[in-house]
């Protein structure tokens, strides 16, 4: 009798039992959402070929604050699909970057060219080669793992260090806004990417929250939407009249 009633009950559903479920989903979502933004700017930079509308510096900030996000998981072990989250942002960073560096090789008019190893800060993240990010990312891997593993008992480097990841992420719009305000415009920038940096910035900030992130995850998840908002202020400000085409 009680197996009878225990298959008509799983028969008509358990109400918790989808949860597992929508976990699951909520994590791939995390761990592969945050590449989504830049399909837009991707193909945009293919269509056009030019680059001068997206601010590769925005690479230069995803790829540290990930590359610091990994080490603090060693110190702080937080929630996987936001370790894996970082995995995928550095290759989806790099991939950016190659293509950058290829459109800009084949629209190159100076033959003055500026290397890694120049050691030029006037020309910081404005070499000419796809290999001088590679071995930029490279050095900084390996100091901040020397750096980490060094002080990787200390809680209070540990936690200076994750929210020195999270606060450096929070910053992710800031190139493309200075940009932006460069130029005047926001030509070359996709707004699709924009959106779904607005769109995605709520969703891990609700996904931190819910899941009880460490606090430096919400608080600069915040901070992003804010600066979103701002980027999607100057479009409106700059006017449309800058963008033959939505998106």
């Amino acid at each position: 009798m009680d197996i009878e009633m225990e298959m008509k009950m799983n028969s008509e559903g358990d109400p918790t039992a989808s949860w597992p479920l929508l976990s699951w989903l909520a994590s791939c979502i995390m761990v592969f959402g945050g590449v989504v933004p830049y399909v837009p700017q991707y193909q945009e930079i293919l269509r056009t070929s030019n680059t001068e509308g997206f601010s590769t510096r925005v690479c230069l900030v995803l790829l540290v604050a990930n590359i610091l996000r990994i080490f603090f998981w060693f110190g702080k072990q937080f929630e996987s699909p936001l370790l894996f989250q970082s995995m995928v942002m550095i290759l989806t960073m790099l991939a950016m970057l190659h293509l950058c560096c290829s459109v800009q090789t084949a629209n190159r008019v100076s033959t003055k060219q500026h290397y890694f190893t120049d050691l030029d800060l006037r020309y910081f993240w404005s070499w000419a080669r796809f290999e001088d990010y590679l071995l930029f990312c490279f050095s900084f891997t390996v100091l901040s793992a020397l750096i980490s593993f060094l002080f990787l008992d200390s809680v209070l480097f540990v936690e200076g260090l994750g929210s020195l990841a999270v606060l450096t992420e929070a910053m992710l719009g800031v190139p493309q806004l200075l940009q932006n305000f460069q130029n005047k415009s926001t030509r070359g920038m996709s707004i699709k990417m924009v959106l779904l940096w607005t769109a995605g910035d709520l969703f891990k900030t609700t996904y931190f929250l819910v899941n009880e992130a460490p606090s430096q995850f919400w608080v600069c998840g915040i901070a992003q939407i804010c600066i979103d908002i701002a980027i999607l202020l100057q479009v409106f400000f700059y006017g449309q009249e800058t963008r033959t085409k939505y998106g």
